[in-house]
């Protein structure tokens, strides 16, 4: 291995731990009691598909939104740990993701979302939302994961990958006993 590819696999292995160290704003962060029993929260978005993906179309369901960046490879891991979290739980949860990056990416992200095979609902986040001013408010870190209760209100958030368990164990304690 000649020295210029051995110092881009160094600064790339760095960069990638950097990246999975937590900071105070990693792990998950559930929401205030008093915020989960106040009315939704309000969004809509148009899903890459052309249909909406909205506060009105995940009612009624648990819904798991990932937060996720196309040049994040932490992205695409969460992609995968919501994908098949969303396979055990169908037909009882929703699963979509919220890409924050701008409109103008849109032919790069259909392309990501091709690669990996997502079905569920893709949404390019709007200017507000991608800097964090949005209804999912200070949320603008990629991975991050957002569960709402059946009513559409904010009960969970995590800043970060989260793996599989985590995920299904907040899903578990959102859902109730069956």
């Amino acid at each position: 291995m000649d020295g210029v590819r051995f110092a881009a696999l160094i600064v790339t292995l760095a960069l990638s731990l950097a990246g999975c160290s937590g900071g105070a704003a990693s792990g998950p962060q559930p929401v205030p009691a008093s915020s989960a029993s106040g009315p939704p929260v309000s969004f809509s978005y148009e899903a890459l598909s052309g249909k909406p993906l909205s506060t009105e179309t995940v009612a009624g369901r648990v819904t798991v939104i990932g937060f996720i960046a196309t040049y994040d490879l932490h992205s695409q891991a969460e992609v995968r740990f919501l994908t098949s979290l969303g396979r055990r739980h169908t037909p009882r949860i929703n699963v979509a993701f919220l890409v924050l990056e701008a409109q103008e990416n849109r032919p790069l992200i259909e392309a990501f979302v091709a690669s990996l095979g997502i079905t569920d609902p893709v949404a390019i986040a709007d200017a507000d939302t991608i800097a964090g001013k949005g209804p999912f408010a200070g949320l603008h870190h990629v991975p991050s994961v957002v569960i709402l209760d059946q009513r559409g209100r904010e009960v969970w958030r995590h800043l970060g990958i989260v793996q599989e368990g985590e995920l299904e164990q907040a899903v578990r304690a959102v859902e109730g006993p069956r």
